[in-house]
This record gives structure tokens, sequence and C-alpha cells, in this order.
């Protein structure tokens, strides 16, 4: 009967310590999936923060396309309002949709090409670009391990028990819009 006992209890010893170490590995992947998540919202407002100036660079030179830079203003509005990896992404399509028109109209100005300030907010621009996709290839891995994590057996036991919710990935909708935008002249 004592040893049957030592049994139990080191089995019910075993269990709690594997359901910690569960829980604790969760823990640690929802983490880095909010921390990936931030990478990618700190790299989307510096975006947001450059827009405006490049409107204004754009305005004074094309001064008739005034529906195309409220169109620009809108999806950066409705970008910046969007607060879900879905939402986000849907309203960042239409911004980059919304950038590549403004890029297209500029190309019709040459004194506007060859402006050292737009020049300068082009090269920040894609260089955020680039930032914007490398946090997003960071922030889909770290929710590609998350949820096979959440997913997998035994550990999906645990973690429906606690909540535990997949993410959803930061994508691009079509082939087009997963090209860069374009900022050369």
């Amino acid at each position: 009967m004592g040893r049957f006992l030592g049994i139990l209890i080191g089995v019910i010893v075993l269990v709690i310590f594997w359901l910690i170490a569960i829980y604790n590995s969760l823990i640690k992947l929802r983490n880095r999936t909010d921390e990936a998540w931030s990478d990618i919202d700190v790299q989307l407002k510096r975006r947001y923060n450059l827009i405006p100036n490049l409107v204004e660079s754009v305005k004074g030179y094309a001064t008739h396309e005034r529906e195309l830079f409220e169109n620009v203003t809108k999806a950066r509005t409705a970008a910046m309002g969007a607060q879900a990896p879905g939402d986000k992404a849907q309203a960042e399509n239409m911004l980059t949709g919304a950038l590549k028109s403004l890029f297209a109209v500029a190309e019709n100005y040459p004194d506007l090409k060859a402006n050292q300030n737009f020049l300068e907010l082009q090269k920040e621009l894609s260089d955020t670009e680039n930032k914007i996709q490398a946090a997003r290839r960071f922030y889909n891995g770290n929710v590609r391990d998350f949820n096979i994590k959440i997913e997998t057996f035994p550990n999906n036991l645990v973690a429906g028990a606690l909540s535990f919710k997949k993410r959803d990935f930061f994508e691009l909708e079509s082939k087009e819009e997963k090209e860069p935008v374009k900022v050369e002249f």
C-alpha cells in the first residue's frame, strides 16, 4: 500500500511538472508572437508618419490631384485604425495601392522627381517597406510556432483548457500586393 501511494504521488508530481512545462512554453510563444506584432506595429507607424510628408511634397507639384491625396489620406487613416492582423493586412493593402497611385502621378512631374526632399522621403519609405517585410516574416514565423504548439496533442488539451487561441498570419492578399511599393524614378 505504501509503495502504491509513492508511485501515485510520483505520477501526480510528474503530471504537474508536465502541465507547468506546457503552460510555460505556451506563454513564451504567446509573448514572442506579441513582441513580433509590436515590431510590425512600430514599422507601420513609421510608415504612417512618412506619408503626410510625402503627400505634401507631391501636392506642391500636382495640385489638381486632389482625389488621389484624399484616397491616400483615407487609406492611411483606415490602416492606422485597424487592430487585428487580418484587418490590418487588408487596410495595408489599400494603403499600398494608394501609394502606388501617388508614385505613378509623381512620374509626370520631372521637377518633383529631382526634389531632394522627395527623394529622401522615397528612400525612407523604401527602407520602411523592407523593415515591414522582415517584421512580417518574423511575426508569421512566431504565429506558426504558436499555432503548432496549441494544436498538437497533448498540448491542445492544456491550451484549450486555458483558452489559448490560434493567431492569424499577417498576409498580403494578392501577388501584385506582395511586391514592395516602387519608389524608383
